[in-house]
């Protein structure tokens, strides 16, 4: 058997996201094996018995848990700041499992107006139906937190920064309001990753991130987590025991695979991002840029506060509309038309389209998204390479 080796206590995120899940499993392999396995064997029916009620137990049913993400679990809680950690099939799959653990008929859920399209969907149209109701707030303004609250408020759910505008919750502010009225509160942290901004250790609760976007990074995995306190873990595990939004090993693994150069591919996509958001604010056939790291988005301050780094998502607004910005996107060679977010490529959608798929026009209005809007997730491509693609398709408009 090997020796397990003890880390230094004050490793930084590179050095944990490459180290600090070896203790969990007894080895020499250097990179870690994929448990493909669904079911263990017991020594004894003590042994079962102990296992098939231990919360997070990865070596009774998979279910459970399995040895491949409670290695993911651990670097994503040890980044995050946390005790505990859960992989799941997807965002969506943490995401729900998450809140359904936490609310039952009669509570009530705090929520910003901009969120992710199926999170917005699941509040304002799953949760109702089974008596849980919703409102829903400006996220830039703590006073319209503060207001919503009543006496049966469980849950306040943040997103930051949100899709595709780029607004940017409080999360100080809203933690601190939550806890003098004894409520838990939730950031999903996928834009920003725990590179660019770690919201537990300003006051929130729990944290969920679709593992599919940068924790992955490549665009071949379906994964997401929740991130928090063992007490709150243990009873989104029991929940998830009925519900059943298991990670697959696999994909567990390649989340392991892509969260190791985490904090490289970020500062790329940093970098990346405000070279080519600095570029379009210039540009005369661009007109309003979203960018938390731009001196002009109105909470560049609360950017500076919370974020170390802006991260890699921006939105443009092209002029002319929807035809405007859809000759934009197929003169486009190197950046790809093509939904989802946070990996190598870069990746551009007109949002005013994406999100007809979850919201009505109505909606898609009252979220200030204009038909030439373009979301840009901004790869790590040669940023010259990224800004003649941009340049030669806006000659084309």
């Amino acid at each position: 058997m090997m020796l397990r080796r003890k880390l230094p206590a004050n490793i930084k995120s590179a050095t944990k996201a490459l180290h600090v899940d070896h203790a969990i499993e007894d080895g020499a392999a250097v990179s870690p094996p994929i448990h493909q396995s669904v079911t263990y064997r017991t020594d004894s029916p003590e042994d079962f018995s102990q296992k098939a009620q231990e919360p997070f137990n990865d070596v009774f049913y998979a279910r459970h848990g399995t040895p491949t993400s409670s290695r993911i679990a651990k670097i994503l809680a040890d980044l995050e700041g946390a005790e505990e950690a859960m992989m799941f099939a997807s965002g969506m799959g943490a995401i729900t499992t998450t809140i359904l653990a936490l609310v039952q008929q009669g509570d009530h859920v705090i929520a910003q107006k901009s969120l992710y399209s199926a999170s917005a969907s699941f509040l304002t149209k799953f949760l109702p139906r089974f008596g849980v109701d919703i409102t829903l707030v400006d996220q830039q303004s703590i006073e319209e937190f503060e207001k919503a609250i009543i006496s049966k408020t469980k849950i306040i759910l943040v997103e930051t920064p949100v899709n595709p505008l780029m607004r940017l919750t409080d999360l100080r502010s809203v933690s601190k309001l939550a806890k003098i009225h004894n409520i838990i509160t939730i950031c999903d942290n996928t834009f920003a990753t725990p590179i660019n901004q770690t919201p537990i250790k300003l006051g929130i609760d729990l944290v969920v991130h679709s593992a599919s976007k940068y924790i992955g990074g490549h665009h071949d995995l379906l994964a997401g987590c929740v991130v928090g306190s063992t007490e709150l873990l243990r009873r989104i595990w029991d929940t998830s025991m009925d519900l059943g939004p298991t990670a697959a090993p696999f994909n567990s693994w390649l989340a392991l695979r892509g969260i190791r150069t985490l904090k490289l591919r970020v500062m790329e996509h940093n970098a990346n991002a405000l070279k080519v958001a600095s570029y379009l604010e210039q540009h005369p056939k661009i007109g309003d840029v979203f960018y938390p790291g731009l001196t002009s988005h109105p909470q560049f301050k609360l950017a500076n506060q919370q974020m170390s780094g802006f991260g890699g998502m921006l939105s443009f607004d092209i002029p002319g509309g929807y035809q405007a910005g859809s000759k934009f996107l197929k003169a486009l060679n190197i950046c790809l038309n093509a939904a989802s977010l946070g990996g190598v490529d870069t990746l551009v959608v007109q949002p005013a389209v994406m999100f007809r798929a979850r919201l009505t026009d109505q909606e898609i209005t009252e979220l200030n998204i204009t038909p030439g809007m373009i979301r840009m997730s901004v790869g790590i491509e040669d940023l010259c390479d990224i800004l003649n693609d941009i340049e030669i398709a806006l000659s084309k408009i």
